[in-house]
């Protein structure tokens, strides 16, 4: 059991790592969900501290994914209206069959946001760029923490990989 629980913690450790980049999997919980497979192996010890400290992380930075665009937008001057259109962009982007929706969704979202509250054209492709940007840095922070995830995992199955085989 112990075996098959280590290879579906590294299955989960590597959606994770994809999921970070594909936004239609929530990385930073898959990535969770491989080191809490690990951890419910005989051969390692439960760390019950560590496991909910990686879990608030996790949960963190998946709420973050959907709120950093929204903040780019107002920081390039975006109004209330092209946060909204960011987020309707970004949730239409991940159900639409358009490649890389995800990306051009919380741009035109904001920009249409922009463009109904009556802002210039200057204005809306700025604050689109900002959402833009918001969600490269959420793509960012999610890879950087399934990379930890991961260094995680690979740590602590070589201090116990005798013992799970």
């Amino acid at each position: 059991m112990d075996i098959f629980l280590t290879f579906l913690g590294l299955l989960f450790i590597c959606l994770g790592l994809i999921g970070s980049i594909l936004p239609v999997l929530p990385g930073p919980p898959l990535s969770w969900l491989g080191l809490l497979f690990l951890y419910l192996t005989s051969a390692v010890p439960t760390n019950t501290q560590f496991l909910i400290i990686t879990l608030a992380i996790a949960l963190f930075v998946f709420a973050l994914d959907y709120i950093i665009p929204a903040i780019g937008t107002k920081k390039f001057g975006g109004s209330r209206a092209g946060m909204v259109g960011t987020t309707i962009g970004l949730i239409v982007g991940l159900f639409s069959p358009i490649p890389f929706g995800i990306i051009i969704g919380p741009f035109f979202g904001a920009l249409i946001g922009e463009l109904i509250n009556k802002a210039d054209s200057k204005t809306a492709i700025k604050a689109a760029f900002g959402s833009f940007l918001g969600f490269i840095t959420g793509t960012f922070i999610k890879f950087v923490v399934a990379i930890i995830y991961f260094g995680f995992y690979i740590k602590v199955f070589w201090e116990y990989k005798a013992a799970i085989f």
